[in-house]
């Protein structure tokens, strides 16, 4: 069976890389570690909320490298021979999640406040640019007759 998807409209040409970009997204590991949410901030601001309880500001890391935000978080190991633990539950792992940023996305800043970690995202709405097509006849093959459309 053939999959349907919104990117089969004629009028979204040139958008098969966006689809391939939301497919890999979607396929990406299950791994649900560290939880996170992404948020709307206002029209043209998103907003990346990570759970790292336990990481301080030295064990993270927010790189961005390509087109992909990358967020490692890697623990120091204290000296821990004077703890004995009966029962272990809170990992001291490192972890790495990647966001794929879509063309304009920018990252404006990323706080720590109380075991989360906050990173901003900003839309950067460019101008529209209005462009006038020279339209030449076919008909007058030596001297084309150019005919200027100005769509403002």
């Amino acid at each position: 069976m053939a999959r349907m998807t919104a990117f089969n409209s004629p009028l979204l040409l040139g958008f098969e890389h966006l689809e391939q970009m939301l497919d890999r997204a979607s396929r990406a590991s299950a791994e649900g570690y560290p939880p996170y949410n992404i948020e709307q901030i206002g029209e043209n601001g998103l907003r990346i909320t990570l759970a790292v309880a336990g990481f301080s500001m030295d064990d993270l890391s927010v790189t961005i490298e390509d087109n992909q935000l990358i967020i490692r978080g890697r623990q120091i190991e204290e000296d821990e021979t004077d703890r004995i633990f009966i029962h272990r539950g809170i990992a001291a792992r490192q972890f790495q999640r990647s966001f794929v940023l879509a063309e304009g996305i920018e990252v404006s800043g990323a706080d720590l406040d109380d075991g989360l970690l906050h990173v901003a995202l900003q839309r950067i709405v460019p101008e529209p640019e209005v462009r006038t097509v020279s339209i030449t006849s076919g008909s007058q093959k030596n001297s084309p007759k150019t005919i200027d459309v100005d769509t403002d």
